[in-house]
């Protein structure tokens, strides 16, 4: 794998953010349901983030039942130039356990409408369907989402958990800016996906991009790499989804400062070729 540009990517040609996101699921209460345990401890976390320079910042209307959004908007309104918040629907919680796929027209345009007042916004920069519901043809999802924006009420379209297949049927139909699914160092079984992303110059926004935390454990297979440049293993993984594209933006999400400074950091590691084919190996 070549070495790539780890700094930036213009989502949707036109909206230059920082590769390294932040994912804000976290922002929420016990079992990502209603609002977080500790309020000023998650606005903290959400302004530092921006202050380190994270310019890209994932949520979703599902998440916390909106309080993630409403955090965000307490936290970091008025919003900084350059500053982008992707949300997402598509996904009901009739119970804290339950993430169930809903993408009927009319429950789509009605959390987009949720969302803007929520976040504060006139315009959502990214709006994604957080799941293609098997129970409503695809073409009516994406068209609910066409409509919103050609009212200007969001400005570009991402779609998560997706195949290649289900990703060039939605561009028959709408200008996809960014795919959103499940990356990480040990599971590539989206690499398909993210190379089809490259080539169409789509952000490919990578979720669980530690693996729970499994790449961040002792022991792990990035640990002599990590101990070769006096980094931690976490730090690692993210650094190497920077590297395997140029549209890759990991979103790891944490409630810890700590963590969030080290996550940021990571933007700056540079790999040897040697390491940098020794993790691809894992894969």
């Amino acid at each position: 794998m070549a070495q790539c540009d780890r700094t930036t990517f213009a989502l949707g040609g036109d909206l230059p953010v920082h590769r390294m996101g932040f994912g804000a699921l976290r922002l929420t209460g016990p079992g990502y349901w209603g609002p977080p345990e500790d309020r000023a401890a998650a606005l903290e976390i959400a302004r530092l983030a921006v202050d380190l320079g994270v310019s890209f910042i994932d949520t979703a209307d599902s998440y916390g039942l909106g309080a993630s959004e409403e955090v965000l908007a307490e936290a970091l309104r008025p919003y900084r130039d350059g500053l982008v918040i992707a949300t997402k629907a598509g996904q009901c919680r009739p119970r804290p356990e339950q993430w169930v796929p809903l993408g009927r027209p009319e429950y789509l345009r009605q959390q987009a409408e949720l969302s803007l007042r929520r976040l504060g916004l006139d315009r959502i920069d990214l709006f994604q369907l957080h799941r293609i519901d098997p129970k409503v043809p695809a073409a009516e999802q994406f068209g609910a989402l066409k409509e919103l924006q050609d009212e200007g009420k969001i400005r570009h379209i991402g779609l998560s958990k997706v195949t290649v297949e289900e990703l060039e049927q939605a561009r028959e139909q709408i200008t996809v800016a960014s795919v959103q699914n499940l990356y990480n160092l040990t599971d590539r079984h989206n690499d398909e996906v993210v190379d089809y992303c490259e080539k169409h110059a789509i952000a490919f926004v990578a979720w669980l991009p530690i693996a729970r935390g499994e790449l961040a454990a002792e022991g792990s297979p990035v640990t002599a790499v990590a101990t070769e440049l006096g980094v931690s293993t976490s730090q690692v993984a993210l650094a190497w989804l920077l590297h395997r594209s140029p549209t890759v933006i990991p979103i790891p999400g944490t409630s810890s400062p700590v963590h969030l400074k080290e996550n940021f950091a990571a933007s700056d590691i540079v790999f040897s070729d040697d390491q940098l084919a020794r993790l691809d190996a894992l894969g």
